[in-house]
């Protein structure tokens, strides 16, 4: 989004956005070039969303050809050197802000006439496989029309692609403008509107070039245990095996009905839960949960999702009427009971799955407050098989909160509109953990090999979604990687074998110039950074928690990233000019301080298994959606 106070003045003569991305790792650049035709100065704001996974790796900006580059230090030093520079008025105030799925990179200009001003962002985020397919999403909002604009994605994937399809999210404006063309292993996406195409009428002004270029694709699957793909000492173990029978799931739906849930939210989350319903399996155990200052059960105890039991909930779910406060730590804790109860009296297949899904728009008001004691009390009172999956709705919800007692019992948060959309969203969640194909995977490689393996043993894994485990190897003394992944399926005690020559990749990613050589170095990175955020999350004691925050720092620095605990900053050749981009923060937490200045000083089986197969080790969970670091935003203006 490009803002300006007299806008017939600016001319925004290229807007470009160019994203590749190798075995799922997608590296974007948007780059912004402009012109002030205005006979006085002008504030120019470049305002690009960022996804909420990416890691900010870049940024810089030229203005009149004397360039600000940028460089990641531990947040305190960055504040330091900002206020020195400040002190002079030298610097650059900051402004941040969160919106749902998205963050705002915000850059403020005071422009002299007929200056010439380029800015150029650079992210990069792993692509997490969702009901079967990778989504990639980019925010094109150029604000005005562009001379020259483009979109352009590739993608390597040395699996081979089985589909590449591009959703025309733009509206019918833009039919036909689109060109994919696919190879066995490779795709380009070009969009390319001249700038009548981008007119929102053939006499407007303004574009219809304005919301999120949406490119989906999956990749080709041969082997059940996984794809090893190893390069410049890294390895990535991907696995998302298919045509397995789904485990049988105990659920427990813990829903919120107090006073906030009235209106469109409830109808919404009624409509999504009847649907939800539908859909369970008849070996599937389940019950339904309402709170508000009082707990409700619908059963007291798990039952089959017999045709008659279903419609009975579904009748149950009609009858509900929001009012009251919320009561989250004994709605919890009654749905652990019943759950805790039914394993204890064996009525759990030992096969089966069982998990606790919560929706809820807000923070607790009745019975216990306080959200620490609430996390541990959920904690001590679930069994180490169970899941808690958490949606929270809108913006009145504390979604850290929902994210920590989530991620510490082998679940994931996410957080929903509360709008039109609420119903869809519900069942897209639903969707995502509704298929428990595996449950124990515990991924092997051979000790002597590798280091530094991200989390290797996972809870479950559900259809249509996807494993990584990432790690260095030695690949020097070393001809073949071996892997061997043990699992339950429905039927089966698994084990999975697979062998990657160290060498095969070398010769396809040599020959594609578009194809990132640091591929394995970043997801390995973006993995264990997200990992350690996590773990950051619910360490236990202070001192472990400052371990942590160490390593997370350290690999922030080490891997030129944006994370919680470093800025950016950007500054001239000189060094006398000095701009921060810092962490955001969460809207329902109040924004920003007031900006300040800066004027541009320019006008299988079982046998022969290796010992280090460790088939008995207990596995943790397995998070589709770890918490991902806040990325920086920064407000330059005069």
């Amino acid at each position: 989004q490009l803002q300006v106070e007299d806008d017939d003045k600016i001319g925004l003569y290229s807007y470009k956005v160019q994203s590749t991305i190798t075995s799922r790792l997608a590296n974007t650049m948007i780059q912004a070039k402009m012109v002030n035709n205005a006979k006085r100065s002008q504030h120019i704001v470049f305002d690009v969303q960022v996804p909420k996974g990416a890691f900010i790796d870049n940024f810089t900006m030229d203005v009149n050809g004397i360039s600000f580059t940028s460089k990641i230090r531990e947040k305190s030093e960055a504040r330091k050197m900002y206020s020195q520079a400040k002190a002079k008025g030298k610097a650059a105030g900051i402004v941040r802000s969160n919106a749902l799925d998205m963050e705002n990179f915000k850059t403020e200009v005071n422009v002299p006439p007929g200056t010439r001003i380029q800015f150029e962002l650079h992210y990069h985020e792993m692509i997490r496989r969702k009901l079967s397919s990778y989504e990639h999403v980019i925010s094109v909002k150029p604000g005005r029309l562009a001379k020259h604009m483009e979109v352009d994605v590739r993608i390597i994937e040395p699996q081979g692609l089985r589909y590449v399809h591009v959703p025309n999210s733009f509206g019918d404006h833009f039919d036909g403008i689109t060109t994919i063309s696919k190879g066995e292993k490779k795709a380009h996406v070009s969009f390319k509107p001249t700038m009548a195409q981008q007119r929102k009428c053939p006499t407007c002004s303004s574009t219809a070039v304005d919301g999120n270029f949406v490119v989906q694709y999956d990749v080709n699957r041969e082997t059940t245990g996984g794809e090893l793909e190893i390069f410049n000492g890294y390895f990535i173990h991907f696995f998302a095996p298919e045509n397995l029978d789904p485990l049988p799931k105990n659920i427990l739906f813990v829903i919120d009905v107090s006073g906030s849930m009235w209106g469109l939210k409830m109808k919404q989350t009624i409509e999504a839960m009847k649907a939800i319903l539908s859909e369970l399996r008849a070996a599937d155990q389940f019950s339904l949960i309402d709170f508000n200052h009082n707990v409700r059960c619908w059963r007291d105890n798990l039952v089959s999702a017999t045709p008659a039991q279903v419609e009975d909930a579904k009748k149950y779910i009609q009858t509900i009427h929001p009012n009251g406060g919320t009561n989250i730590n004994e709605a919890l804790l009654r749905a652990t009971f019943i759950l805790n109860e039914a394993q204890n009296l064996g009525m759990l297949d030992p096969n089966s799955v069982s998990m606790i899904v919560l929706v809820s728009d807000g923070d607790p008001t009745v019975g216990e407050l306080k959200l620490t004691t609430i996390q541990k009390n959920v904690k001590q009172s679930i069994k180490d098989e169970f899941s808690l999956f958490c949606l929270g709705i809108g913006f009145d919800v504390d979604y850290d909160f929902l994210q920590r007692i989530a991620t510490d019992n082998r679940g994931m948060a996410q957080r929903i509109f509360g709008n039109q959309e609420t119903s869809a969203q519900m069942k897209n969640f639903y969707n995502q953990v509704s298929t428990p194909l595996l449950k124990k995977i515990q991924f092997n490689y051979p000790q002597e090999s590798v280091s530094d393996v991200t989390q290797s043993s996972f809870h479950n894994y559900f259809g249509g979604s996807e494993i990584v485990v990432a790690g260095k190897v030695d690949t020097e003394n070393l001809q073949h990687l071996e892997s061997i992944v043990t699992a339950t399926a429905a039927n089966a005690e698994l084990v999975m074998e697979t062998l990657r020559d160290v060498e095969e990749l070398d010769g396809f990613m040599k020959k594609d110039r578009y194809a990132d050589p640091d591929f394995t170095r970043k997801l390995w990175a973006y993995l264990t950074v997200n990992q350690m955020l996590a773990e950051r999350n619910t360490a236990p004691t202070a001192a472990l928690k400052r371990n942590i925050t160490k390593s997370i720092l350290q690999m922030s620095l080490d891997h030129h990233i944006v994370t919680p605990f470093t800025a950016m900053l950007i500054e001239n050749a000189e060094k006398d000019e000095i701009m921060l981009a810092d962490q955001p923060k969460d809207p329902r937490r109040g924004c920003c301080p007031g900006t300040l200045g800066l004027t541009p000083n320019a006008p299988n089986n079982n046998k022969g298994i290796p010992a280090w197969a460790n088939v008995t080790a207990v596995p943790v969970s397995f998070m589709p959606e770890q918490r991902s670091p806040p990325v920086s935003s920064l407000s330059i203006n005069r």
